[in-house]
C-alpha cells in the first residue's frame, strides 16, 4: 500500500520547491485566500518538474483571515465560488499542460464542508458539475467525503501530520493551545499509527478509528520543510511511499 503525501501550496510562504521532492500531491491557492494567476502559474511548473499531482484549493473569499474564518454562506454562493476557482485553476492548468488531478477546501471552508451536509453537498456538486473524475480530497469519515462518493466523485480521507484531533474525529480547533504538533517524532508517530493501525489517539488519550488515504503536510509552519522531509523518510523507509528522491 502507497499513502498520497500532500501539502497546501502556492500561499506565498515562499518554500514550495523545497517541498516538492517530498510530496506527491499539491493543493494550490486559486487566488481567494492566498495566491494569484502568477502564483497559481508558478507553483503548477513546479509540479510538473517534480512529477507531483496537481490540485485546486478553494477557499472562502477571504485573504485577510486568510480563509481561515467562518462565513454564514448558502449553499447556492458557496458552489458559485468553487465553481469560479475550479474554472480558474484549469485555465491555468491547461496554458502550463499539467493535469487537473484533486480538489481540496481551504481552511474554514474544509471545516465547514466537513461538518455541514448542506455545504458538504453543495462543494461536491461544483466539482462534479465542473469534472467528475477529480478526486475530492476531505477530512477523515467526513460528510464532504461521503457526499462526493455519494454523486459518484472518486475522494479521499485525508488526516494530518501536525494537527491533534478531538474525540468526535474532527481537528482541534487553531484557536486551542494544542492544535498543533510541534515535535516532529510526535507527528511521525501520529502518521504511522493512522496508516498502520487506522487509529489515532485524541487530546483525551481516546484511540478513534480513522481511514488515512492521503496525509497532509502544512506548508506554513515554522519548520514545514524539515517536518516533511521527517515523515517523508518515515515513509519511504517502510515502502508506503511511490516516490524517491
Amino acid at each position: 500500500m502507497h499513502i498520497d503525501i500532500n501539502c497546501d501550496t502556492g500561499e506565498g510562504i515562499g518554500n514550495d520547491e523545497a517541498l516538492m521532492p517530498l510530496i506527491t500531491s499539491a493543493n494550490i491557492a486559486c487566488g481567494y485566500h492566498a495566491g494569484n494567476e502568477g502564483t497559481l502559474r508558478t507553483t503548477m511548473l513546479l509540479t510538473k518538474k517534480y512529477g507531483v499531482h496537481a490540485g485546486a484549493h478553494p477557499s472562502f473569499p477571504d485573504r485577510e483571515n486568510f480563509g481561515r474564518t467562518e462565513m454564514a454562506v448558502t449553499p447556492q454562493e458557496l458552489y458559485h465560488f468553487v465553481s469560479k476557482q475550479l474554472h480558474l485553476f484549469d485555465k491555468i492548468a491547461a496554458e502550463c499542460s499539467v493535469s487537473f488531478h484533486h480538489v481540496k477546501p481551504h481552511g474554514a471552508l474544509y471545516n465547514m464542508a466537513a461538518r455541514n451536509m448542506e455545504l458538504a453537498e453543495a462543494f461536491a456538486f461544483a466539482v462534479r458539475d465542473f469534472k467528475s473524475h477529480l478526486i475530492v480530497y476531505g477530512l477523515s469519515n467526513s460528510f464532504l467525503v461521503s457526499k462526493a462518493k455519494k454523486l459518484g466523485l472518486p475522494a479521499k480521507h485525508e488526516v494530518f501530520a501536525d494537527r491533534t484531533y478531538q474525540d468526535d474525529g474532527s481537528l482541534t480547533p487553531r484557536s486551542q493551545a494544542n492544535a498543533l504538533i510541534e515535535d516532529e517524532d510526535k507527528a511521525v508517530q501520529q502518521v504511522l499509527q493512522m496508516i498502520e493501525k487506522k487509529t489515532v489517539t485524541t487530546n483525551s488519550g481516546k484511540e478513534i478509528s480513522i481511514h488515512a488515504d492521503t496525509v497532509c503536510l502544512h506548508g506554513d509552519g515554522q519548520h514545514a520543510v524539515s517536518f516533511a522531509q521527517k515523515i517523508f523518510h518515515a515513509l519511504q523507509q517502510r515502502n508506503l511511499v511511490d516516490k524517491a528522491i
